[in-house]
């Protein structure tokens, strides 16, 4: 596991959007953040599982978060902007983004893949990240300290057999963080990486591998360190890198 302590405050006064934060590793990162002082932008699928990450967020005294339901697979542009400028009129700024929001779709060879899955996974997995950081980059520049994450898997460096779509649209997460990170490396006060999760204890972990037994993997919340590490200060000089939350 990556070997990191965060300080109380780490996040203190930091305005973090999460995606997926209403599950899994999203609502473990959420809570985690605003345990160490962030006001955290839950932006999820289901309104239901956001308030309840919501209201545990407020009920362990952490600041006030704001909840923001969008569908990344029928999100437009419009609805980007108006999130942008939700956040712009509540916050002024934004310091950091988790894309933790991802689609498995299917196991199967690539010859007999369904196209249709396969543009969802696209669009959720690469085009909803890409059009919501370009959105929101206006208000990353205002921070003295931004910090974009994205989540890749071992399947974005290495094909593997039957992870089709899945496997392709973490490669371009991995290329699209390398090509965002040098595009601001001596230009902004952002930093871009990416974090592979490894076997987690997970909902989509356990559609992925039926066959395994769960509880031998670690939680969300165990995994928490390199989440906290690459968006606090202590990680202002890493840009471009792609981490493993269980090195």
């Amino acid at each position: 596991m990556f070997d990191y302590q965060a300080p109380e405050s780490l996040l203190a006064d930091r305005y973090i959007v999460v995606t997926g934060a209403g599950d899994g590793i999203g609502k473990a990162a959420a809570i985690a953040y605003a345990k160490h002082g962030a006001t955290v932008i839950l932006l999820g699928r289901t309104t239901e599982k956001l308030e309840q990450v919501y209201d545990e967020i407020e009920n362990s005294g952490g600041p006030q978060p704001a909840i923001v339901p969008l569908n990344l697979e029928t999100a437009t542009e419009h609805d980007y902007i108006e999130i942008t400028n939700i956040i712009d009129q509540e916050f002024g700024r934004l310091d950091g983004i988790l894309h933790n929001a991802s689609l498995l779709g299917l196991r199967t060879p690539l010859e007999s893949y369904d196209p249709v899955t396969w543009q969802q996974v696209m669009q959720v997995n690469v085009n909803a990240p890409f059009l919501l950081t370009q959105t929101l980059m206006p208000l990353l520049h205002r921070s003295e300290d931004a910090s974009i994450i994205f989540t890749s898997s071992s399947v974005g460096r290495k094909g593997r057999a039957y992870w089709g779509a899945y496997s392709v649209s973490k490669f371009a997460t991995e290329g699209m963080m390398q090509v965002m990170a040098d595009e601001v490396s001596s230009t902004s006060n952002i930093r871009v990486n990416c974090i592979n999760p490894g076997a987690t204890r997970t909902a989509m972990r356990a559609y992925a591998y039926p066959a395994e037994d769960p509880t031998n993997n670690p939680t969300p919340d165990a995994i928490m360190p390199l989440y906290l590490y690459l968006m606090g200060a202590d990680s202002k000089s890493v840009n471009g890198e792609s981490m493993d939350a269980q090195a």
